[in-house]
């Protein structure tokens, strides 16, 4: 694990949420004093537990600063950028989007930026976020985190990989994969899933280990997806190793019981609360962190050395 060890400094998910509803009062005021108006809108679909940790970021930022969250989510590209512009027409102070599809929602963005709202892009869409307007991206180099997981996998012994997308079309997803396969000195092939069924998901990636017994390797891109790929592993008697990017604590546990060899952590409560902090810095005094340039909440490594604190905290809603 050293390889990837490295990347803990380095700062395209299972249980229902209410990532999808709007929800126009979720942080109310605390201890700050803030007030500002500030409104996110995500792609995180139904059931992802992914969202739900960003979300908690977001409020608990909110809270400690005295702003109100405006909260918003949408799998849908064309939606979510309807719920950007309606954000834009409620005049909020400030706007934090995550773009797994930048072209759909680049109008939205920019019509924001040109009414003077200030954007933070999160997530997704770093390679687009200056482009259209945003003052930074705050998330993860899918770049650095893939090729660091194929470089692993590698010195594990691993050949033959299926790479399991589950969204179509997320753009930072594919590059996942794409800088595993960059780093792997092997075979590697995408699965498409769908995150909102994950028992035909399990089914698809069991089925697809029954029929190349070669397979000697899963990565999976997000939490639900590690825990339902552990599942057809066992169901197709493979003996491939499984690895994942981003943690809940199903995935933590079963890094701690030796069924997912690691999982990669963009820490995504950061992402939300760092987002929410820097818009409030922003407005109230034209602080930029980092200079505009991307700034990095991960990638963080869970290993079977410190899975069972990072379950704890994951339990918690807080990794």
């Amino acid at each position: 694990m050293a390889a990837l060890a490295l990347l803990v400094t380095a700062a395209a998910c299972s249980n229902e949420n209410a990532v999808n509803r709007d929800d126009d009062d979720t942080s109310g005021k605390g201890g700050g004093t803030y007030g500002l108006k500030i409104a996110v809108v995500t792609h995180g679909a139904a059931g992802d537990a992914f969202w739900s940790i960003v979300k908690n970021g977001v409020e608990k930022a909110g809270g400690d600063l005295g702003d109100t969250i405006q909260y918003s989510s949408d799998g849908d590209p064309q939606k979510q950028a309807q719920l950007i512009d309606a954000a834009v027409n409620q005049k909020v102070d400030g706007l934090v989007v995550s773009m797994a599809n930048p072209d759909a929602l680049k109008a939205s963005v920019e019509k924001a930026v040109a009414a003077g709202i200030p954007v933070i892009t999160i997530n997704s869409g770093a390679a687009r976020s200056k482009e259209f307007g945003a003052l930074t991206h705050i998330g993860q180099d899918e770049k650095v985190a893939g090729e660091a997981v194929g470089a692993e996998l590698k010195k594990q012994g691993v050949k033959n990989v299926v790479c399991v997308i589950h969204e179509a079309g997320n753009v930072g997803l594919e590059e996942r994969c794409a800088a595993v396969a960059s780093t792997l000195g092997g075979q590697l092939q995408n699965l498409q899933v769908d995150i909102n069924n994950l028992q035909a998901s399990q089914a698809t990636i069991k089925a697809k280990l029954q029929a190349d017994s070669a397979i000697d390797g899963v990565v999976t891109l997000g939490g639900p997806v590690a825990n339902v790929a552990a599942a057809g592993i066992a169901e197709a008697a493979s003996p491939a190793k499984l690895a994942t990017f981003d943690l809940n604590a199903e995935v933590a546990k079963a890094v701690q019981d030796g069924k997912i060899l690691f999982a990669v952590d963009q820490q995504p409560y950061l992402q939300g609360y760092l987002a929410v902090t820097m818009l409030t810095q922003y407005k109230s005094n034209l602080n930029v962190l980092g200079g505009g340039q991307q700034v990095l909440t991960g990638p963080a490594l869970v290993t079977k050395e410190n899975a069972a604190q990072v379950a704890e905290l994951a339990a918690a809603g807080n990794r």
